[in-house]
């Protein structure tokens, strides 16, 4: 009798120690060491909190900027494509919380059920409904759905309204969702699926909240900041964000006053495109002086711009 009390004791320390290691939603230590190059303010679950004026710039630049950036800086695997999308034709930009589901099984179930009690995760509702708990002004939820359409739908019209309320934004899922045509009509909301039906969500458990996740062909951690439009879906990594934003607002900016220039015929084509003379860096500091539109680069970086590599 003994024994069989030390043994019970045994696993139950063993048991206890094991299911306070495993963890649904990362730590913030975690979150930190995976996005240890970001120098910036963090939220209180340890992602890099990108400033709101670079999510708002990035909302006009293009893909290829974004992916040729990337690129340069060697993020070769960011890009994922071919969506269907709520509302196309729409831009959505937004800090990334992450999510993996993964197809049941009883054991799995039961100790992720336990664990996310542990962790004080809602115990009603269902347990799709954890990473939707977190959200914050200005995420997009992003979840692995491992591409699973019929019983794969990872929220409906109910949790969409919960979602934008939260967040003002939308989600992405390499899986699918409920009620489009109530989706479609809510307001602020969209989405970036692979599929949908009208089916609820069954056989899916929640491995992971803000750990890293694969979304198609990139990998992708929390925080960082996604650029999704009609063309295709990109993860930035937070610490390249800024700089990011400046260059293509340089990019976009040059070729903005080149076409102005161009249409006034007043310089031949080869100056325009070519090493701009001191004529025409002195018209684009004084249009840039009256550039309507608010921006995240200053005249100092325009004439850092100017100065390097003989521009």
């Amino acid at each position: 009798m003994i024994t069989k009390k030390i043994a019970f004791l045994i696993a139950f320390v063993f048991f206890s120690t094991y299911i306070n290691a495993q963890q649904i939603g990362a730590s913030p230590e975690y979150v930190k060491a995976l996005t240890a190059q970001w120098k910036g303010e963090r939220f209180a679950d340890g992602r890099p909190k990108v400033a709101d004026i670079y999510l708002e710039r990035l909302q006009e630049a293009t893909l290829e900027q974004i992916w040729g950036f990337l690129g340069n800086k060697g993020f070769r695997n960011q890009v994922e494509k071919d969506w269907i999308i709520l509302k196309p034709g729409e831009t959505m930009v937004g800090r990334v919380v992450t999510a993996q589901f993964m197809p049941s099984r009883p054991d799995l179930d039961s100790l992720v059920k336990q664990t996310g009690r542990a962790e004080g995760r809602s115990q009603k509702g269902g347990i799709n409904i954890w990473p939707i708990d977190i959200l914050t002004k200005g995420d997009i939820y992003v979840a692995d759905g491992f591409g699973k359409v019929k019983d794969g739908t990872l929220i409906g019209s109910s949790l969409g309204n919960a979602i934008v309320g939260k967040t003002g934004k939308g989600v992405i899922f390499y899986g699918s969702v409920r009620d489009m045509q109530e989706l479609k009509d809510t307001k602020g909301f969209n989405a970036w699926v692979k599929g949908h039906d009208p089916s609820y969500i069954k056989d899916m458990t929640p491995t992971s909240i803000n750990a890293p996740i694969r979304i198609g062909q990139v990998t992708v951690f929390p925080g960082d900041v996604v650029f999704a439009n009609e063309y295709g879906v990109v993860f930035i990594p937070a610490f390249l964000v800024e700089e990011l934003v400046h260059n293509a607002e340089l990019t976009g900016l040059r070729d903005e006053f080149e076409r102005l220039l161009l249409q006034q015929n007043k310089y031949p084509s080869g100056q325009i495109h070519g090493d701009w003379n001191d004529a025409i860096k002195n018209e684009f500091r004084a249009w840039f002086a009256k550039y309507p539109k608010k921006l995240a680069i200053t005249s100092k970086d325009i004439e850092a711009y100017l100065e390097k590599e003989g521009h």
